[in-house]
């Protein structure tokens, strides 16, 4: 199985698009969990997404709840990325059935879905700084469970 991410909530269309598009090009199925913070359409997404995302591997959920059940019926572990979280990203050992879940641009996920989480880390980070763009800090770590789970050897 290969690495997943979700996307809770996202508010940011530009950001959906990128993710979107960086996973078709590295083949991770995403995850987008409802509702956006804006209207979820081909032509929102195209600006970040551009062609791409005729390849993307997208499934989207109803609620937190309705893939929160889901993945525990397909025995997935969810890894929050949060600013709030002690552990390090790049001190954890990362499975192919592995669904990275990243929240909201403006709030991150509420306490109640963080508590849902099999795990959550950050990225380390200059003090006094707050976070890295969703985008951003989503392809650091896909990149990483990525690697450690021989997730590129079938990619040119």
């Amino acid at each position: 199985m290969p690495v997943e991410l979700a996307l809770y909530q996202p508010d940011i269309a530009q950001n959906t698009g990128t993710l979107m598009r960086l996973g078709a090009c590295i083949g991770v199925p995403i995850h987008i969990i409802h509702p956006t913070g804006f209207t979820f359409s081909a032509k929102n997404l195209a600006r970040a997404g551009l062609d791409y995302l005729d390849h993307a591997n997208v499934r989207e959920h109803v609620s937190f709840a309705q893939f929160d059940t889901w993945r525990r019926v397909q025995g997935r572990r969810l890894v929050l990325l949060s600013t709030k979280a002690t552990d390090s990203a790049y001190t954890q050992r990362y499975d192919g059935d592995d669904i990275l879940m990243v929240g909201r641009e403006s709030a991150g996920v509420p306490d109640a879905v963080a508590a849902a989480c099999d795990l959550c880390v950050r990225i380390p980070m200059r003090d006094g700084l707050r976070s890295i763009n969703v985008a951003l800090a989503a392809t650091l770590i896909v990149g990483e469970a990525k690697r450690q789970t021989d997730g590129f050897s079938d990619l040119t």
